[in-house]
């Protein structure tokens, strides 16, 4: 079996201090890859000062194990913090292969409870976090023809969960962010995939009750490291894992009812067929979703 590795590739990891993002440099760095452990080092809800301490700490991991990393305290949440990140990699290595978007809080509220600085915290770190990170690294990406980007986003936002509107929108939101950068740099050999990963964290130890003990962080790493490799060819893609499995998550379409003078009464009469999967199909873009319905018109 050849082992696959990253010797002489740079990834940066945001959120890299503990828990996931731990969990992927450790994996990572184990098999030759460079890595900036980004972390602000604040509490789980985004409050607090912040240290560089969590994320030097990993460092010395790395390094006293034989690899080689680099500390960032940036801020995902801001557009500087966000190119702050990606310097310290290209001061420090010259160049970025690999960006993992990690980074995330927890402002969890019902609807009715929601405040707007409890949305906007929760948008900023993470959707716009994710963007922030990508925007800063994307011409590097395009000018050396190469870049695996890999963003996380949660079964919150793809299923939805009680008391995390905030969280839901801006992890749905990193889908369809990742859904046009996999379009827009595959020319360009750029590969951006989704991760939806239940783990066992400081985050999600509550949320998952009895389970947590079963859902170890190392568990999900491994698809995270396919899908940074070179090899791994997929983009725009979404995989679960967890607790042992990995899975893709898709977002499908049904054949549908078709009528070009259709009625509120068509809708109502029809709606078993409107809601059937059977056959559903997988589009790739929106541009081939619109187009299933041709076959259908004369």
């Amino acid at each position: 079996m050849v082992e696959m590795r990253f010797d002489n590739k740079v990834a940066v990891i945001t959120g890299a201090g503990g828990g996931l993002g731990r969990c992927h440099a450790l994996l990572l760095a184990s098999r030759g890859a460079k890595i900036v452990i980004n972390d602000l080092g604040g509490a789980v809800d985004g409050s607090g000062e912040g240290s560089v301490s969590p994320a030097q700490k990993v460092v010395d991991e790395i390094k006293k194990a034989g690899g080689d990393a680099v500390a960032d305290g940036n801020s995902v949440s801001t557009v500087e913090g966000g190119a702050g990140i990606i310097k310290t990699a290209m001061d420090e290595y010259g160049k970025i292969d690999i960006l993992i978007n990690n980074a995330g809080i927890l402002r969890d509220k019902s609807f009715a409870k929601l405040t707007p600085d409890m949305l906007n915290i929760v948008l900023d770190v993470h959707l716009h976090g994710t963007i922030n990170t990508c925007k800063a690294v994307w011409d590097i990406m395009k000018k050396q023809q190469y870049g695996r980007i890999i963003n996380t986003t949660s079964a919150a936002g793809l299923f939805g969960n009680f008391g995390q509107t905030n969280y839901a929108a801006a992890k749905m939101g990193i889908v369809g962010v990742s859904k046009v950068l996999g379009i827009e740099g595959a020319k360009n050999n750029i590969m951006v995939n989704v991760l939806a990963p239940g783990a066992k964290t400081r985050m999600t130890e509550e949320l998952l009750g009895p389970m947590a003990d079963k859902m170890s962080p190392e568990q999900v790493s491994p698809i995270v490291a396919y899908l940074a490799h070179e090899d791994c060819s997929v983009t725009g893609e979404i995989f679960s894992a967890g607790a042992g499995r990995t899975a893709k998550i898709f977002v499908g379409a049904a054949q549908g009812y078709f009528n070009e003078t259709v009625t509120i009464e068509d809708i109502r009469d029809n709606f078993g067929k409107i809601c059937d999967e059977t056959g559903y199909a997988i589009p790739k873009n929106a541009m081939e979703e619109i187009g299933m319905v041709m076959p259908m018109m004369k």
